[in-house]
């Protein structure tokens, strides 16, 4: 009975997300009273055209090689996956086009950038979606150092599966490091001659035991895709690290996909410097391994040594990805050995400056309880908040200057990496024990059965989604908005411009 209703739950799964990327919900705004009140649109930071850092972003198809032998019609910004790396310094204006050449409508939203709401790029909530052949332009002051990446808000769950992401980085005015590499990681979805596919490999790999590993918070991932990739390329076609014996090397890496990655470092000792933007500071060295949640921007130091070695892919699933960092002038064979196979766990990165002492207060407190259910939703799975799906999920209402504490818990079978737009947010607990080291954060994955007490001030205003960024959890429901008291959105869900923010 058991093994009977676990595979009925999995050939669920398969049959509800295989279809949830092509299909259009119907999105019906909540009609507001805007008399007296302040448009999205008029909130817009001023920003010095004549010394800006000017970009363009052209959204187009093209033919993308994964590899030598795997070439995937992609949707890409100028031509590549990922998109061209946007790299200014902090401070700042900077100003980018996006010009449309797809057949479908686009945006661009600048994940984990603090900036002013009209800038957001969430259709429907902060602009109209950029239709083919016209252009919108970004214009934002990239005021905090970090690691970000940009991607299309518009239809996300597929439009990010298909390409359209890259790498922002805002550098620091003072760097403690001498080189600085960028990994952004992504999962696709291949038929071979095999039967590996999702309904091949990647089911075996579930039924063979997958579910019981680290993977088993995103099994629905896991059975999507079976394919790795970093900075575009899979396999033998995975660009080598070059570094130089000595150095301090950063890696900033970006999790674009939809499922966590869990990555060995073969040994070699790093230690965590930035998360989601922030800085972490005296983080001891480790060996362990390192879960990157989707969405999730983790940057680690290490310094570089004689030998080459790999970084690699930890999960038990079957999954295949390996990095080769290689050490100019050395003759390689020098692996390392004894990697601790325990997870490094938030808690154990270091400390990094908090946003609120130990007696705040909140003013406003909103219980988030994120499930799984059967619903109307593409095919018949709902990701919900507190049992409601988006737009019919109740909003965060605020004031400007209110703190607000979020309490999420997590009572379905899969991860939820909760990611809160224009604000970054503190954790003050986990599973109800209070955080000896504060974190700051704008995303956290929510694992099954876990709770997480947050807190954020309200200074940034406008209309921020909060939302699930495996995107097709979104996309399926699992989004809210934090709407401010005295702010209006004059931009309409679904309508002429066929605005779908997930």
């Amino acid at each position: 009975m058991v093994k009977k209703m676990l595979f009925l739950t999995i050939f669920g799964l398969v049959f509800i997300l295989t279809g949830c990327q092509d299909s259009v919900k119907e999105l019906i705004p909540e009609k507001e009273n805007q008399k007296g009140k302040t448009s999205i649109t008029e909130l817009a930071d001023h920003v010095n055209k004549e010394n800006a850092k000017e970009f363009t972003i052209t959204a187009q198809e093209e033919e993308w090689h994964l590899d030598q032998n795997t070439t995937i019609n992609a949707w890409t910004y100028n031509g590549t996956v990922p998109g061209e790396e946007i790299r200014v310094q902090q401070g700042d204006s900077v100003r980018v086009t996006l010009n449309n050449e797809l057949d479908e409508p686009v945006t661009i939203h600048w994940h984990g950038v603090m900036l002013s709401n009209p800038m957001d790029g969430v259709p429907g909530v902060t602009q109209n979606a950029v239709q083919p052949g016209k252009s919108f332009t970004y214009e934002f002051v990239a005021q905090e150092a970090g690691t970000y990446w940009y991607h299309s808000h518009q239809q996300s769950s597929k439009q990010v599966d298909k390409g359209l992401y890259g790498p922002f980085i805002v550098e620091e005015k003072q760097k403690s490091y001498d080189a600085d590499k960028v990994l952004i990681f992504d999962e696709w979805a291949l038929n071979d001659s095999e039967g590996g596919g999702m309904m091949g490999g990647k089911m075996k790999g579930m039924m063979d035991g997958g579910m019981g590993g680290r993977g088993n918070g995103d099994m629905d991932t896991h059975m999507m895709y079976n394919t790795l990739s970093v900075n575009g390329k899979t396999g033998n076609s995975i660009t080598p690290i070059q570094v130089k014996e000595n150095e301090t090397v950063r890696l900033r890496m970006i999790n674009a996909g939809y499922a966590k990655r869990t990555l060995s470092f073969d040994g070699q000792e790093y230690r965590v410097v930035g998360n989601d933007g922030k800085a972490v500071n005296n983080g001891d060295k480790t060996s362990k391994l390192l879960e990157i949640a989707p969405g999730e921007r983790i940057d680690v130091e290490f310094s570089a040594t004689s030998s080459s070695w790999t970084i690699e892919e930890a999960n038990d699933d079957g999954s295949d990805l390996s990095i080769p960092i290689q050490t100019k002038g050395s003759a390689g064979g020098e692996n390392r050995s004894g990697s601790d196979s325990s997870v490094l766990e938030y808690t154990e990165y270091g400390s990094m400056t908090p946003l609120f002492d130990d007696n705040v207060s909140p003013d406003v407190e909103y219980n988030m309880n994120l499930g799984v259910s059967m619903g109307m939703m593409q095919g018949g799975m709902a990701f919900t908040i507190n049992d409601e799906t988006f737009p019919d999920t109740e909003n965060i209402n605020v004031e400007k200057g209110d703190i607000v504490r979020v309490n999420m818990t997590n009572d379905s079978m899969l991860d939820h990496p909760m990611h809160l737009h224009g604000h970054h947010f503190q954790i003050v607990s986990k599973n109800g024990k209070k955080l000896d080291k504060p974190l700051v954060k704008d995303l956290i994955n929510v694992k099954p059965g876990e709770s997480y007490e947050i807190i954020f001030k309200a200074n940034n205003p406008g209309h921020w989604l909060f939302h699930c960024h495996d995107l097709v959890h979104a996309n399926n429901g699992m989004v809210t908005i934090v709407k401010y008291n005295g702010v209006y959105s004059p931009f309409a869900l679904e309508g002429r411009f066929n605005n779908q923010p997930e």
